[in-house]
């Protein structure tokens, strides 16, 4: 409980509006057909999650910053299970874009101790780019419930892309910029929630946007959730990698 407060803390705006956020609504994720999912955890607690992006490179959100050591866990379904897949991995250092201000530009890459050992379980995931017919889903082991009712296995849910311009509409005064991307559940009560911060928007088997923010109520399509673009940050990410 106290590093969940603790992460919510973290995620909370000063506009007392926003709260950065698992899934609600969705179901059990089938083993390995998310091999590039990342769960970020502290002291064996899952706080945040991620893609796999290179052997030794895991693609989150500036959010999900600590200042404390933690680790990467890669190839899992479920958090507590001992699966012969796992992989688990120091994280050397934590590059977050240097624009980040708490809203915008909320990216981040970890470079791990050493190379992932690529398998059935442990896959990369590609960056891509989203088109008009995409098929859409987010993953994470967040709150199912939107009240502290956190999965031990994987949870994934079908999403809706929404127009920039529908997104600036619902969410009112808060900055929608070009380089986010909004999206609500089929119904109410489906999206993401706490706990599955730094986790991938996939459309059409690439990755596409990072979990950034929602609003306080889980899946609330008032306040759609709000990933931001992967496109958008192509260079720097590039160039992070190439320089590591």
């Amino acid at each position: 409980l106290a590093i969940f407060l603790y992460v919510l803390f973290l995620h909370m705006l000063t506009d007392g509006e926003k709260v950065r956020v698992g899934i609600v609504g969705g179901k059990e994720a089938a083993p390995n057909s998310r091999p590039y999912m990342a769960s970020l955890q502290l002291q064996s607690r899952h706080f945040c999650g991620g893609v796999l992006v290179r052997e030794d490179f895991v693609l989150t959100a500036a959010h999900c910053r600590l200042r404390r050591a933690f680790k990467v866990v890669l190839g899992a379904v479920s958090l507590s299970a001992q699966e012969a897949g796992k992989q688990e991995f120091n994280v050397t250092r934590s590059i977050p874009h240097p624009d980040y201000d708490g809203h915008e530009n909320d990216i981040m890459l970890l470079k791990l101790d050493r190379r992932a050992n690529l398998t059935r379980a442990v896959q990369l995931i590609t960056l891509g780019r989203l088109r008009r017919s995409s098929q859409c889903s987010t993953a994470g082991w967040g709150d199912i419930g939107d009240n502290n009712t956190l999965p031990d296995k994987l949870q994934e849910v079908g999403v809706n892309l929404l127009t920039l311009r529908e997104c600036r509409r619902r969410w009112g005064d808060v900055p929608i910029t070009r380089s986010m991307i909004c999206a609500t559940g089929d119904r109410a009560a489906q999206g993401f929630c706490s706990g599955d911060s730094g986790g991938p928007l996939v459309c059409n088997g690439t990755s596409v946007g990072v979990v950034s923010f929602s609003g306080r109520q889980c899946g609330n399509p008032r306040t759609p959730d709000v990933y931001m673009r992967t496109s958008s940050f192509r260079r720097w990410i590039r160039n992070v990698l190439r320089s590591n």
